[in-house]
């Protein structure tokens, strides 16, 4: 009797070891959990899949896809940039040489002939609006929406003395531009236009083009956090008749294959007049910022904020003055996998057209062709 009971205890044992070792197997098998996707926005689900870790890295840990067609450097490609960010911290002259090489691909890109039509835009109204001036630090900041440009605007907001610390400004005031004290460069004379763009420091922040759109897509037309009804009672609708091939049950409202058809047509412009200003939440950095006519003195990238944002506030003077507001973990990391997702289904025609209107944002700022959607 006491045999038979051993063995039943030791069998018992052994069973509970074996649900336990499956238990925490199936943990790292099917993990899921949440990365937000943009500052203020909903959470992403991602699945712990190989493509996913491999995505959720470090992006100075990344290695970078070898595409033929983009033979130039790249946002994550420097060897001796991986080797420093895997020690820690990156010396800031170490930084500096990072900036001073997105610069030089800059000047290299907007010098190519091929790609004129692409990288270059005249310094008009619409660009001028889109930059801020800090007069009191002689700061020039160029409004690239979905990049964490909210954040940028706090920080000028501070220094121009409206309030002590990032922390303390409501958000109804940061886009309230008649609340919030920061001119544009298109308020002033051509004469202070032209000291300004001459003499000031002068920064924008970019992102993978592609990811920017799908926020931009999430943030107007799915979630519209701020109630901009605008966007679908007036825009949606407009691209739809235009551009939908098909009625299907489902959610009703703008799909993203709508928005991307619509994007990558060249005959688009008169929509785009008809949307006005709006249209800044999805056009490209050369629209926005003019980055070949203007000699911007650092150009920042969203998906290594942590570390370009302390780099500008000192390079810019002003990092006693003010803090970069903190920024929420895996918010800035590229991910593959909700790009794949929302292209998912997608004509590979549509695809390519909207890799050719976006060809000049990925070229000028170092951003891998993406193959794996477009070959």
């Amino acid at each position: 009797m006491t045999d038979r009971m051993r063995h039943h205890w030791l069998l018992l044992g052994a069973c509970g070891w074996v649900l336990l070792i499956l238990m925490f197997a199936s943990k790292f098998i099917n993990l899921n959990f949440r990365v937000p996707d943009d500052y203020g926005g909903k959470s992403e689900l991602l699945s712990w899949t190989e493509s996913a870790m491999k995505n959720l890295q470090s992006p100075a840990a990344r290695e970078p896809e070898k595409s033929p067609a983009s033979p130039g450097p790249t946002l994550f490609l420097p060897a001796w940039l991986c080797q420093s960010a895997a020690g820690g911290t990156l010396d800031p002259l170490d930084w500096q040489a990072v900036e001073t090489q997105r610069l030089e691909l800059l000047s290299s890109v907007c010098g190519n002939a091929s790609l004129r039509n692409l990288t270059h835009t005249p310094v008009s109204r619409f660009v001028l609006d889109r930059i801020f001036v800090c007069d009191k630090h002689k700061i020039l900041f160029c409004q690239t929406p979905k990049v964490g440009n909210t954040q940028w605007k706090k920080v000028l907001i501070v220094l121009n003395g409206a309030f002590s610390t990032v922390e303390e400004i409501p958000e109804s005031v940061v886009h309230d531009h008649e609340k919030n004290g920061l001119p544009r460069l298109s308020s002033l004379s051509e004469q202070g236009i032209r000291h300004r763009l001459s003499t000031y420091f002068k920064f924008f922040i970019v992102r993978d083009p592609f990811e920017r759109l799908i926020s931009a897509f999430k943030d107007k037309f799915l979630q519209n956090p701020r109630f901009e009804p605008w966007y679908k009672h007036d825009i949606a609708p407009a691209i739809i008749r235009k551009y939908r091939r098909t009625q299907r049950e489902g959610a009703p409202g703008l799909r993203f294959e709508d928005f991307v058809r619509y994007l990558g047509d060249p005959g688009r412009r008169r929509l785009d007049r008809q949307f006005g200003d709006h249209v800044i939440h999805w056009v490209s950095y050369t629209e926005l910022c003019a980055p070949c006519e203007i000699g911007y003195s650092v150009v920042g990238h969203h998906e290594t904020l942590e570390r370009d944002a302390p780099f500008i506030l000192r390079a810019a003077g002003i990092h006693r003055l003010v803090s970069y507001p903190t920024i929420p973990p895996g918010i800035t990391r590229y991910n593959r996998t909700k790009v794949e997702r929302y292209f998912s289904g997608i004509s590979k025609r549509d695809i390519r057209r909207l890799y050719a209107r976006f060809q000049g944002d990925f070229s000028l700022f170092g951003y891998q062709r993406p193959n794996f959607l477009l070959d």
